[in-house]
């Protein structure tokens, strides 16, 4: 059998992983870790998101890693660099950064076969205060999600984890982009949606819009499972838009959005964490 196929798959199509296969995932989330890490003194005003790019592609092959996005579907870069209102896929190149822009930058390696997904927020400069609040909304709501994510709980509770935290503090959650399933592979089930599809009422229990209860239609977790959570937070509304490139999606009223992305696998009791911060960097520090 192939080893992208190989083991067991839920009746929605997920793969459920063995436990012998966490130590791959983890090294390939501590290589893309690190590259994150190690570029952080490449974000300050005046610098080209351009040279972020070739800094971490050079990264990428001194770590005898391969990057994952050179080549897919057309690709050409080691990163996706998203500045300001770019909600993701914002494609490297001449834009220099100014003081207070904030960035999030998004590497995917392959180390020995497995795949290490990753992104987090940048600072150039001295940023806003609204711009402060938006990055860590979206930072503690990545943890709220991760919180949820435990046998038996659904893909629905951590989504409805995210919103519930990104909307207490006016803040919307973008649709058009989810969280996937990965190991082997880049991209595979399931879709990881960063909000619920379904409301709580005031008794915690799950409903319609309408308030009629419902059943939780997304899959349940179980042990084994790889995947990202990588909530998109905008500042406005979470309607987006994609430019002509057919890769850049910005923010359709223009205002900031930010986003901070794990890879994890779930255990008996929980999950653990594949991309984290070896220098604790995964907040970005602000001068």
């Amino acid at each position: 059998m192939d080893e992208k196929t190989r083991g067991r798959r839920t009746k929605d199509n997920i793969r459920i992983y063995d436990p012998e296969d966490f130590a791959g995932m983890h090294a390939a989330g501590r290589v893309a870790a690190e590259i994150l890490d190690e570029i952080a003194p490449l974000v300050f005003p005046g610098q080209t998101t351009a040279e972020i790019d070739r800094v971490i592609t050079d990264l990428v092959e001194a770590k005898g890693a391969v990057s994952a996005t050179i080549g897919y579907k057309g690709y050409k870069h080691a990163s996706c660099i998203s500045v300001n209102h770019v909600v993701c896929h914002g494609i490297p190149g001449p834009k220099v950064l100014k003081d207070g822009d904030i960035l999030n930058v998004d590497v995917t390696v392959i180390v020995d076969g497995w795949y290490g997904d990753t992104s987090r927020m940048y600072v150039a400069g001295k940023l806003s205060r609204k711009a402060e609040r938006l990055i860590q909304v979206t930072h503690d709501s990545l943890f709220k999600g991760i919180e949820a994510v435990r046998p038996g709980n659904t893909f629905g509770d951590i989504g409805a984890a995210i919103q519930t935290y990104v909307e207490s503090h006016r803040m919307s959650v973008v649709r058009d982009f989810c969280g996937h399933g990965l190991g082997r592979v880049f991209h595979a089930p399931p879709n990881v949606l960063h909000y619920a599809p379904f409301r709580l009422n005031e008794d915690g229990q799950k409903v319609t819009i309408s308030g009629t209860p419902t059943r939780d239609p997304t899959p349940v977790l179980e042990e084994g499972m790889f995947f990202t959570i990588e909530p998109m937070v905008n500042l406005g509304r979470p309607e987006t838009k994609i430019l002509a490139d057919d890769w850049t999606a910005v923010t359709r009223d223009k205002s900031l959005s930010a986003q901070f992305e794990h890879s994890i696998g779930v255990t008996a009791d929980g999950c653990e964490i594949f991309t984290l911060s070896p220098g604790g960097l995964f907040h970005p520090t602000y001068s």
